[in-house]
């Protein structure tokens, strides 16, 4: 398999990679926002989602992007806000 070198597509692939987590995982997105600790209930599989990204993708692509990073933000953090939460 080919490393991806395309930002659009890494971007793509960041995505679905944490929406495969929030898919897999609802209770817990759902308990880690209430209780504000989405990134310790959820290290497992953003961890596992990171490592396979990670593998996908060009080495000077990781270098230059935090892409997961933003999808961790933009598909599980931002939609939880539906959530009660200390923190909102």
């Amino acid at each position: 398999m080919d490393l991806i070198t395309d930002l659009e597509r890494a971007r793509r692939k960041a995505r679905a990679i944490v929406s495969d987590v929030l898919v897999y995982n609802p209770e817990k997105l759902k308990e880690g926002i209430e209780n504000d600790s989405v990134f310790e209930v959820l290290e497992g599989a953003i961890e596992e989602g990171r490592e396979l990204y990670n593998s996908m993708i060009a080495p000077e692509v990781l270098q230059s992007t935090n892409f997961y990073d933003q999808a961790l933000v933009d598909v599980l953090v931002k939609p939880g806000g539906k959530h009660p939460s200390k923190i909102w």
